[in-house]
């Protein structure tokens, strides 16, 4: 038995051997929550409190549920096989199936997931004539998926509007097609062993005696339902341990719910909490930057992370005048710590928002240093980038039968399988493209506004609407006329796709305005073709294979859960990180703080952060300020990496020297975000102050009254009070 609990410290042997009595565990980043949890089962079998079936452990994936079956059988000689240990998804399905007749479902339901729930509501939706243009039926899934989420069937939804009367109804019909068919869907699976238990009194009764002991993982990654659900198995007896951080509650876009902490707390818990407070990541300079930014946020439960491993090195700040000298930074900084012996799996490069990615990916292609997207896909392989690519394609050449099948019905148009059938056939038969023979179709055709016809005549005018035009307005007017803006900023998650068009719209800039590029590649026939081989040749196969030593890239909400040695997080200005939608949303602020908190301990030795004075954005240059969270960061903790160069100010602008008093009391060596008044321009903000007393100097953005407009960036010496 002391073998289980050798190597815990003091709290986490608290944890593991707490008496039978419900508990919530504070488990900070890096402080071994997952030794924890394991080891609390082990013990608790162990010692005969408690047999293997009659433990319930639930887990947010089936990795981390893997994970603990394998250390389980490492530390005990049990068969972990009967043991109910898994996702809530999973651990529902089981429910289900072994009740399969109390819930209403035939013993061999089938499971839909998310593309095969879709093509069911538009087999509804063409079963009751609506008008998908009306009613789309992407908008109808994530009703019904949002409201089984929180647990609402039809008749519990309030309705204030004869719009979402009309989406209760498809709701409605939506279920009865899925009961008559023998399926559900994934959030079904939830709600119905939910409500399974919840009515079915015997059965609860059964579970709740069953298991005595139920832990969680993630706990403040949960929903309301889910919260609900796992109290339908917690009778009188049993003893509940949920496992969270409250400070890395990043996922309210997903429906997760930071106050199923403080519930549980008046439920069960009661004064009964752990904090797990001593970090086994980190060097002491990361932590005290990631305690010092996190205690800003009002709404936690509080903890402070520490560590014995000392405080190993400042935090390096860069400050670029650009995004792509931002990148060309830290590509040559990670070609100097692979030089020093760290290997580039080892590395990871974080971004608040996927588009950020292309201009990292070029430089890494450019610098040959390999690298692998964790979690998602690169820039040029996303779906909503080779939409748009296919689109520039048909209009490049209008005979590319590859694009013309991407896109002829993409957004939907309502042109069937069945019409694409016929036109294929015509092709072949008249040996001609696609295009052409869509062409001749709609010559025939008498409607030339819907269908296949009205596709050909979105392309002609299109075409007609770019001519001439330069590159990156030839792509901001195809994203337009083609309805794919408009169709990705339906969609519930939509932002991240338009923020990648946008972003492609930046590499058509920059390519147009770069003529070594464009001469390189001019033989392919003007700049649109140019940049269509360009495309190409960067989307393919560039990213390290399995197995090969490459850098990470990722963005912050993917790398939750992952450490490594060196951790680069880049693009942080307002507006980007925190993202500018975070600024109108209730604790969007303390979200973003979160998630930035996050980023921060994923680093255990060296870490890097990094903005830029101005970035593209929708294909023009636009000026930045440094992001408020390295404002919150103590300035002893950082280590400013750049030498920074005068920038010279534009024709016309007066110089400026302000007062050292104008900085108010200024006597740490770099402060962020100070107020200074400027002669001629009003107010403008300063970015860094460098240097102490006669020697101090700032960087200022100089801006008209309302300090928004950004027009330069100089520098100036501050004379002495």
């Amino acid at each position: 038995m002391t073998s289980l609990l050798d190597g815990l410290n003091p709290e986490q042997l608290a944890a593991v051997t707490l008496p039978g009595q419900s508990a919530l565990i504070l488990a900070g980043a890096g402080s071994g929550k997952t030794r924890v949890l394991t080891t609390r089962i082990a013990w608790l079998i162990q010692t005969g409190q408690v047999s293997p079936l009659g433990i319930l452990a639930v887990t947010f994936t089936n990795k981390a549920a893997k994970e603990m079956l394998t250390r389980l059988t490492a530390m005990l000689p049990i068969n972990t096989r009967g043991m109910w240990v898994g996702t809530f998804h999973g651990l529902s399905n089981r429910l289900l199936r072994t009740h399969h007749r109390e819930a209403g479902l035939p013993q061999l339901f089938q499971i839909l997931d998310t593309a095969d729930q879709l093509s069911a509501v538009k087999r509804l939706l063409k079963s009751l004539n609506v008008d998908t243009e009306k009613f789309e039926p992407k908008k109808v899934q994530y009703f019904i998926s949002g409201n089984k989420e929180a647990g609402l069937r039809p008749q519990q939804i309030e309705v204030f509007d004869p719009y979402t009367r009309r989406l209760v109804e498809f709701y409605a019909a939506y279920d009865e097609q899925c009961n008559r068919e023998g399926v559900v869907d994934f959030p079904e699976l939830l709600l119905r062993s939910y409500e399974l238990l919840a009515r079915n009194d015997v059965l609860r009764a059964h579970y709740q005696e069953r298991f005595r002991h139920i832990l969680v993982d993630e706990f403040q990654d949960t929903n309301r339902l889910q919260y609900r659900w796992l109290k339908q198995f917690a009778g009188a007896q049993s003893v509940l341990m949920a496992v969270g951080d409250d400070d890395q509650s990043i996922y309210a876009f997903r429906g997760a719910h930071t106050g199923n902490m403080n519930e549980f707390q008046r439920d069960y818990a009661g004064d009964n909490v752990i904090k797990l407070e001593q970090n086994y990541r980190s060097h002491g300079n990361i932590l005290d930057a990631a305690n010092a930014l996190i205690t800003q946020n009002q709404s936690r439960l509080g903890k402070n992370l520490w560590t014995a491993e000392g405080s190993g090195e400042p935090i390096r700040v860069f400050e670029a005048y650009s995004d792509q000298e931002e990148a060309g930074f830290i590509v040559e900084e990670v070609k100097a710590l692979q030089r020093e012996g760290t290997a580039l799996v080892d590395m990871a490069l974080l971004y608040r928002s996927n588009a950020q990615s292309r201009v990292l990916e070029h430089a890494l292609f450019s610098a040959g240093v390999p690298y692998r997207v964790y979690g998602g896909l690169r820039f040029f392989e996303r779906q909503e980038v080779k939409h748009a690519l296919a689109y520039l394609r048909l209009l490049a050449n209008p005979d590319d039968d590859g694009a013309f099948s991407r896109v002829v019905n993409f957004p939907t148009r309502g042109i069937g399988a069945r019409t694409l059938e016929q036109l294929a056939d015509a092709a072949q038969a008249g040996g001609t493209s696609l295009w052409q023979a869509a062409r001749a179709k709609a010559d025939a055709s008498k409607d030339s506004a819907k269908g296949l016809p009205g596709f050909v005549a979105l392309m002609l005018a299109m075409q007609e609407g770019t001519q001439g035009l330069p590159l990156p307005e030839v792509i901001e007017h195809m994203l337009h006329a083609s309805g794919l803006a408009a169709h990705y900023l339906a969609e519930k998650e939509g932002a991240d796709r338009l923020e990648n068009l946008n972003e492609l719209i930046n590499a058509a800039t920059v390519f147009a305005n770069d003529p070594e590029a464009m001469a390189e590649l001019d033989e392919v026939g003007g700049p649109l073709a140019s940049f269509l081989a360009h495309a190409a040749l960067e989307a393919g196969d560039h990213q390290a294979g399995a197995g090969t030593d490459a850098l990470q890239l990722m963005t912050v909400h993917a790398a939750k859960g992952l450490e490594f040695h060196a951790v680069f997080l880049g693009g942080l200005e307002e507006g980007l990180f925190p993202h500018e939608q975070s600024m109108n949303e209730q604790d969007g602020i303390e979200e973003e703080r979160r998630l930035m908190y996050v980023a921060i301990t994923r680093a255990r030795r060296r870490l890097y952060l990094s903005h830029a004075q101005s970035r593209m954005l929708h294909g023009q240059t636009r000026y930045g300020i440094v992001s408020r969270f390295i404002g919150e960061l103590p300035p002893a903790l950082l280590k400013l990496v750049n030498t920074r160069r005068n920038a010279a100010a534009p024709a016309g602008y007066d110089s400026y020297v302000a007062p050292a008093s104008s900085v108010r009391s200024n006597t740490s060596p770099w402060r962020i975000g100070m107020n200074v008044r400027h002669a001629k321009f009003g107010v403008g903000v300063v970015v860094n102050v460098e240097g102490q007393g006669d020697d101090m100097r700032v960087q200022i953005n100089f801006g008209g009254a309302n300090g928004m407009k950004w027009l330069a960036l100089e520098y100036a010496k501050l004379e002495p009070a």
